[in-house]
């Protein structure tokens, strides 16, 4: 079974294009070119460390393009496009090249509730029933001593389902928002519904936030798009910004084209997301800079275009923490906060089909960053490149662990296989979590896989299903690699072996049906 880890490829492609930002942030020296060295892997006996700048992450990823917007002083610094909008285009990605910003639609949405709130039309710590008026949160034994209210759905607390939405290609049938909240055709997620006590454990719900959407929509009077442009987007300064799903040519002819971590484009250009609350923005990284440095400076009371400062404040507040009794970070109100005892830092990442963001702040040191690509892979880039201008520039950011999972392809494509196994090998051997885990190695089969390189990728998975005889998620792995070589009896048998050690295995179950008719 594919792990949830984008699948990595190695091909060389069209070198990606360098293009300077058409913005007075432009002027500034470039912190980051394609040559910049953005990833160290250490090797194991003293050999030296492999480095890979920006643009080998972007061939070694499939990465058509990306953008950069840097914050200092709250102001916007520097900013600069790289690569091209399409797989196999000749235009280069610009600064005002437009992305679908995918989950930190969350925090543009929760600053256009709040508005509301302050402006005495809806309540924090009311059921949102009582202010819903073309559909109501269906109340079950979950709902029967605590309610679904708008501070709970902003900070994903309200018990809700629905971790977040597949879009719809473009041309076929979308869901009104009725039907998307019901789970009734042609909506391709469940019913939208309070699963678990409001107020007793953080769970992620775009679910949550698409009722959150429709609470501003009844509330206001208006079109969920128009609220928010009048509110939020135009007084941050955001005007290359829409919720609008079918957007108008100016922006359209400015849209990057959404991009599989295969390097292939999404059918159709990009998916539609009708629930416009969790997942609709489009938008440049130098708006999603320009919000970051909104909400900064109204915490300290310098702009309140959007809310005051005690408002914002709240938003910026931990609602929900990461971790029982763990006062250093959480959920606020639409974005994470608060992260290893920095209170004024506060980060959301995106992710929609063939896209991906981030946007980070720090509001106590006036820094922040916002990065956007065309691609389902630039998760596994663009943490390089922050890294990378936070020690620059010395700003107090965590640098995560590159997980193995990802330096094996990049050993493999610099070194070959038989060094990344024995790479692999040596980290399983030394690291006590990582001899637990047939993660790393089923990521990398699938890299292969990808790649079309069945005899190693059916290499890496037997390994796997020798390392890990209990796992059921191995054998299912290699079964798919039979399969996908011809070997009918040999996926059979390992397909059978998955499903002998997890019966709730849905995916075996399937494909023996399919192969054993």
């Amino acid at each position: 079974m594919k792990c949830l880890v984008a699948l990595l490829a190695v091909a060389l492609l069209t070198p990606p294009q360098d293009s300077s930002a058409q913005s007075p942030a432009s002027a500034a020296p470039d912190l980051l070119t394609l040559d910049t060295v953005v990833l160290s892997v250490p090797m194991a006996d003293g050999k030296p460390a492999l480095t890979f700048t920006l643009g080998d992450l972007m061939r070694v990823y499939k990465d058509p393009g990306l953008s950069v917007a840097v914050v200092e002083d709250n102001k916007l610094k520097w900013a600069k496009g790289f690569g091209v909008v399409a797989p196999g285009s000749n235009s280069p990605v610009t600064t005002d090249t437009l992305f679908q910003a995918a989950s930190i639609s969350k925090p543009v949405t929760a600053a256009g509730g709040l508005w509301l709130v302050e402006h005495g039309r809806l309540k924090l710590d009311e059921d949102v029933n009582l202010a819903l008026k073309t559909w109501k949160v269906p109340e079950n034994q979950f709902t029967e001593k605590e309610k679904v209210t708008l501070r709970r759905l902003m900070s994903h607390n309200a018990g809700m389902n629905v971790h977040g939405f597949a879009g719809y290609e473009q041309g076929t049938p979308v869901p009104t928002m009725q039907q998307t909240l019901d789970g009734l055709s042609p909506a391709n997620n469940p019913p939208i519904r309070v699963t678990v006590t409001p107020g007793t454990e953080c769970i992620y719900s775009g679910g949550g936030v698409t009722v959150e959407g429709l609470l501003i929509k009844d509330a206001s009077g208006e079109r969920f798009e128009d609220f928010i442009l009048r509110h939020v987007l135009l007084p941050a300064g955001m005007k290359s910004s829409t919720f609008e799903q079918q957007l108008p040519p100016e922006l359209a002819a400015r849209a990057a084209i959404a991009t599989r971590s295969d390097g292939n484009a999404v059918p159709g250009k990009w998916h539609i997301y009708p629930e416009l609350a969790p997942d609709g923005l489009w938008t440049t990284p130098t708006d999603l800079a320009r919000f970051g440095i909104e909400l900064s400076l109204s915490r300290q009371g310098k702009a309140n275009h959007i809310l005051s400062q005690a408002m914002t404040k709240e938003m910026l507040t931990p609602q929900c923490l990461d971790a029982p009794g763990d006062p250093t970070g959480g959920v606020g109100l639409g974005f994470g906060v608060g992260y290893r005892g920095h209170p004024g830092q506060f980060r959301h990442t995106g992710g929609n089909d063939g896209f991906e963001s981030y946007l980070f702040m720090d509001a106590d040191s006036g820094w922040g960053i916002a990065l956007m690509g065309n691609s389902d892979s630039f998760h596994l880039i663009y943490p390089h490149i922050v890294e990378t201008i936070a020690r620059v520039r010395n700003w107090q950011y965590t640098a995560k662990q590159v997980p193995l999972q990802e330096t094996l392809p990049l050993i493999e494509a610099r070194l070959g296989m038989e060094t990344a196994l024995a790479t692999y090998e040596r980290a399983r051997t030394a690291d006590p979590v990582e001899s637990k885990s047939s993660a790393a190695l089923n990521s990398f089969g699938y890299h292969l896989l990808a790649e079309k390189r069945l005899d190693d990728a059916i290499k890496v998975f037997r390994r796997n299903t020798e390392l890990y005889p209990a796992d059921a998620n191995t054998f299912d792995s290699l079964g798919e690699a039979y399969l996908k070589a011809g070997k009918k009896d040999l996926a059979i048998s390992n397909y059978q072996q998955s499903l002998k050690l997890n019966p709730g295995n849905d995916n075996a179950r399937a494909q023996l049906k399919k192969l054993q008719p």
